[in-house]
């Protein structure tokens, strides 16, 4: 059963894509190996989860670092919702070259890869989402697609082949380009620790006036506001990959198992109304009814209000509204 925003048919609840038995599963991308462990990636992953157990220790703690964390969820998320996926994947909108480059800045301090992988890989995605070539279908399982298929090397959508065809357009960019040929990058996050230590050891010597207590504040902003805030991003944006395959309501029957998911909705801003983006991913906002909050969507309206965004693109039924008139 499907749906259109300005329509008044239920939305599809039936979970008719997930698979309940083995014999309905997917398997493998066939360029996956395996066992062939993609070693950078694996071992960036659980050095940065263990050292953000640091944050039981209570050396660590200060509530100056949790509420930054807390903020820092939300800033450097939007560094990958509205940079990486709605202005560079799908140019749903404009912004000047020095605030994309900014956002990009933002993105990368997430640890998510340079802007041209991310692209391809999601482009990639879309076209072939919940297929066997899908990187990181749910419908393989779900550990596969939540974090799996990012520490086992996939052959083909890893290749220069699949960036050249699906991020042709941003690696032209030379600044782009630089990021995919030099560690430029490691400096970034190098200079986004060294950041938030230096913070927060202002912040305890001004509290303290001694260099115990700025250190520990420069700890605890270390461990909580980069890598306790890394982890946290990250699960939030797996869970789009994983959570939003399997669970939730489909209001568009779109050929594959995209679902609008309201917790994923709500702890990645905008990005858990899946169902709605794999209809429309052209559009800038992935709200297609009043309660689907899209607080992505808010801040590019902010943007275009004070002038930093044009062409901000306007969902389906609109555009197509607009052409009839």
């Amino acid at each position: 059963m499907t749906n259109t925003p300005g329509g008044t048919t239920s939305p599809r609840t039936a979970p008719e894509h997930v698979p309940s038995r083995p014999e309905d599963r997917l398997p493998l991308p066939d360029q996956v190996t395996p066992g062939d462990v993609f070693w950078p990636y694996a071992i960036s992953i659980v050095i940065i989860h263990g050292l953000a157990l640091l944050a039981f220790v209570p050396w660590c703690f200060t509530w100056t670092a949790v509420i930054t964390m807390a903020i820092g969820v939300f800033i450097f998320g939007q560094g990958i919702n509205l940079c990486y996926h709605r202005l560079l994947c799908h140019r749903s909108f404009v912004v000047p070259g020095w605030l994309e480059r900014v956002f990009v800045v933002v993105a990368l301090c997430c640890f998510q890869d340079t802007p041209g992988k991310w692209v391809a890989i999601h482009r990639y995605h879309h076209h072939h989402a919940d297929e066997q070539h899908d990187p990181h279908s749910p419908l393989v399982s779900f550990l596969w697609a939540h974090v799996g298929w990012l520490v086992v090397r996939n052959r083909e959508a890893n290749s220069v082949a699949v960036y050249r065809k699906y991020a042709s357009d941003v690696l032209a960019d030379p600044f782009y380009m630089k990021l995919e040929k030099t560690r430029l990058w490691i400096w970034i996050l190098v200079g986004q620790s060294l950041l938030f230590l230096g913070a927060g050891m202002a912040v305890g010597a001004w509290v303290g006036g001694d260099w115990v207590t700025a250190w520990r504040y420069g700890a605890s902003m270390l461990v909580w506001g980069v890598l306790v805030r890394t982890v946290v991003v990250w699960h939030i944006t797996w869970s789009v990959n994983s959570l939003t395959h399997l669970f939730g309501y489909q209001r568009y029957d779109t050929g594959e198992n995209s679902r609008n998911n309201w917790l994923v909705a709500l702890m990645a801003v905008g990005e858990g109304w899946h169902n709605n983006h794999h209809h429309d991913p052209a559009s800038a906002t992935n709200q297609h009814r009043w309660w689907e909050v899209d607080l992505t969507y808010a801040v590019i309206r902010t943007l275009e209000l004070a002038g930093l965004a044009t062409k901000v693109t306007k969902p389906r039924h609109v555009r197509h509204a607009e052409r009839v008139e």
